[in-house]
């Protein structure tokens, strides 16, 4: 059963519109839980304890492709993470430390991590914190709950568009995203709405992929291809933050193989 709380905080992707629980009868006439639009009758399902709050219609382009991609490699994702941590120095937790620090994370705060993935990030932040996470890859959600479960940690897990948080304004108190912003279709719409949700004062860190990494991978057609016509995307946004942000910083780690973009919602 769905917390009343997340409930509370989400909203009909694109429209803002406030959910509501219900119960009506599945394919095998047993009950199961939707979430219903409050005003418009628009129903989501809830499939696995995820509320399905992404309209697969709309998800073409770049988010399309990628998330065909996750959802194929979910089950070889950490192993491929442990082993670029290794090679970028110091092993995963030096590495995630690298950005994680920047949250200052507090007792009690919500966290929300656009793109969560598999969740691996989860078992370095404090456990006194509530933690919501959103993927477009149903895989990647599939392959964070049971890290959750092994790990004996707890998140809200959704499945959505980071263009379209199905989420309301100023809910949280630290927005993350790791990797994956390179490759929306619409970068600045994402961080504008990870901005949308967060409250003020509220930091949000963003962490992608620099052009260094993609360039030791040109080998590769699909990646020298992919850097030739889009090459202008692997560096970190900053010019895409919206007006008004306080203390953007931009920094690269890893080797130089990563950035981390930081600021902080007025």
């Amino acid at each position: 059963m769905m917390k009343p709380e997340t409930v509370s905080l989400l909203c009909g992707p694109g429209t803002h519109e406030p959910l509501r629980l219900a119960s009506e009868p599945g394919p095998d006439g047993s009950a199961q839980e939707v979430l219903v639009g409050v005003h418009s009758g628009e129903r989501f399902r809830v499939r696995d304890g995820i509320p399905l709050l992404l309209d697969e219609s709309k998800v073409s382009g770049f988010n399309r492709r990628y998330q065909g991609l996750y959802n194929g490699i979910a089950g070889l994702y950490d192993a491929g993470i442990k082993l670029f941590a290794y090679l970028a120095g110091g092993g995963e937790e030096h590495f995630r430390g690298e950005y994680l620090r920047e949250l200052d994370v507090q007792d009690g705060d919500r966290v929300l991590e656009v793109s969560i993935g598999t969740g691996a990030n989860l078992h370095y932040l404090p456990v006194k914190a509530a933690y919501f996470g959103l993927d477009l890859s149903w895989g990647m959600l599939k392959r964070c709950q049971r890290n959750l479960k092994r790990w004996r940690r707890e998140a809200e897990l959704i499945l959505g568009n980071a263009e379209e948080l199905p989420l309301h304004d100023e809910s949280f108190d630290t927005v993350l995203h790791v990797g994956g912003i390179n490759a929306f279709n619409d970068p600045a719409k994402a961080i504008c709405e990870m901005t949308r949700v967060a409250r003020a004062g509220a930091k949000i860190v963003i962490v992608d992929e620099t052009a260094k990494l993609m360039e030791s991978l040109t080998w590769m057609p699909s990646v020298r291809r992919w850097l030739q016509e889009h090459g202008e995307r692997f560096s970190a946004p900053v010019g895409l933050v919206p007006e008004g942000m306080r203390d953007v910083h931009a920094r690269d780690f890893a080797k130089g193989n990563m950035y981390c973009l930081t600021f902080r919602k007025p």
